[in-house]
């Protein structure tokens, strides 16, 4: 992990420190993207079918989950680990039927009732990534919100295994979160199914879940086509900015950095500290602990983009953190909730030595589906509210109709548009000559 001095940096220099292993696509995936889109529009199912064959190295009969492979999956995972899923699927469950929000009435002047209404998406797609470390956390993170919100048609998207079934921890989660159309599909071809639809794979209206470059890349592509599919945020590859102080435990710094390292070769782990000695000492822990960890290769990779950052105030260290708009923040400092109410720009906040960011991942309650690539500065962290459009509604009596016929005729004249103007002049006309209340 490189170590630099902040302070001795010019501001292009800062960028470069900071900058993402994944930020910049580069021309040979978005076109592959595009191919694959293509492809997966043009052939549907036999599309999916060769890719699972070529990208998966999966020979598949079928592209659905079916009954008995849900019941095989089941078998599988153990009765520790179907009550951990139950747990996780409980707590995401109570705080995100928490932001379920009431209608809103309003009478703005007498006689005009202005109302806002909150709808579920008819058709949404979850897309669950597998590859090197299958999620069934994030079979929940986008289950449960979808079932709150009341999705009619929910279609998850994970892919296959080379024996031609789906991770059984997958398929036991979304199951119990009450997913029934989960489907062996992986990557942008999987994105290109739900986003156009196949003779298999329904067509859906938008599409969630996290995934590599090339998922994230196809998400954007379906999205800006209008016969596509909405994408809920730019979901790439994994990332953490960890704030420590002198005090910090290096231990505990060391593994939620080496936590978000192992999710892929593209993850992004930095740390901002105000003590270099502290900066030496995580490093000298994650030396200790890397050659313990199953997934050492892929994480040693990652940590080639690695950077701890010496600042000289903890200020100066949320400033850093509000320019990155990291995905995870961790805030290992002496008064993390005071440090906390400076955050503007992070997709979430873990608080104190004892909220590591693993807690958030699995079963804390809130959502792990976070914004990447710096987008935390616009965009919000997964919610019910994504999975629901609002609709606003109005109503006018005829007197609160006269009320506002003065300002609809101004602002129309303003404007050059007479037949606004008129909409109003002539109802009020059919009335007694415009009398009538």
């Amino acid at each position: 992990m490189r170590i630099v001095d902040w302070t001795a940096l010019d501001s292009v220099a800062r960028s470069l420190v900071l900058q993402r292993p994944a930020v910049q696509l580069s021309d040979n995936i978005r076109n592959r993207v595009s191919d694959i889109v293509s492809r997966v529009r043009a052939e549907g199912d036999s599309a999916l079918l060769s890719f699972a064959a070529e990208l998966d190295g999966a020979k598949l009969d079928s592209l659905r989950v079916d009954a008995d492979e849900v019941k095989a999956a089941a078998a599988e995972v153990s009765a520790d680990a179907q009550q951990a899923i139950a747990t996780a699927i409980a707590n995401v469950t109570r705080f995100h039927a928490a932001q379920e929000a009431a209608p809103i009435r309003v009478e703005t002047v007498p006689g005009v009732i202005c109302e806002r209404i909150s709808k579920p998406l008819r058709a949404v797609g979850l897309y669950v990534p597998a590859g090197t470390a299958p999620l069934p956390s994030t079979a929940i993170m986008l289950a449960v919100p979808s079932g709150i919100a009341g999705c009619p048609v929910r279609v998850m998207c994970t892919p296959p295994r080379p024996d031609g079934r789906a991770d059984p921890a997958v398929v036991t989660a979304a199951w119990a979160c009450g997913i029934r159309e989960i489907y062996k599909a992986g990557g942008a071809q999987a994105i290109a199914a739900m986003a156009y639809g196949t003779a298999t794979v329904p067509k859906v209206v938008k599409i969630f879940g996290p995934g590599n470059a090339w998922v994230t890349a196809a998400k954007t592509l379906v999205a800006a086509d209008p016969a596509g599919a909405a994408l809920d945020m730019p979901a790439g590859p994994s990332e953490v900015m960890v704030i420590a102080d002198r005090d910090a435990n290096p231990r505990f710094v060391a593994l939620d950095l080496l936590s978000q390292a192992e999710h892929g070769p593209d993850s992004h782990v930095v740390l901002v500290c105000t003590d270099p000695a502290l900066a030496s000492a995580v490093q000298t822990e994650i030396d200790r602990a890397l050659p313990g960890l199953p997934r050492r290769d892929t994480i040693r990779t990652a940590l080639t983009h690695a950077v701890a950052v010496i600042v000289p105030t903890l200020a100066d260290a949320v400033t850093v953190a509000n320019d990155y708009a990291p995905e995870h923040l961790i805030l290992q400092t002496a008064e993390p909730r005071a440090l906390a109410a400076g955050v503007d720009t992070a997709g979430s906040v873990f608080i104190g030595e004892w909220t590591p960011e693993s807690v958030g991942d699995y079963c804390s309650g809130t959502n792990h589906v976070l914004p990447t690539y710096g987008y935390a500065r616009a965009y919000s962290g997964l919610s019910v509210a994504d999975f629901e459009r609002r609709m606003t509604l109005q109503e006018a009596t005829l007197a609160g109709l006269r009320t506002l016929a003065p300002t609809v005729r101004t602002l129309a004249q303003l404007e050059g548009l007479d037949a606004h103007a008129q909409a109003v002049a002539t109802r009020l006309e059919q009335t007694d000559g415009g009398r009538s209340s």
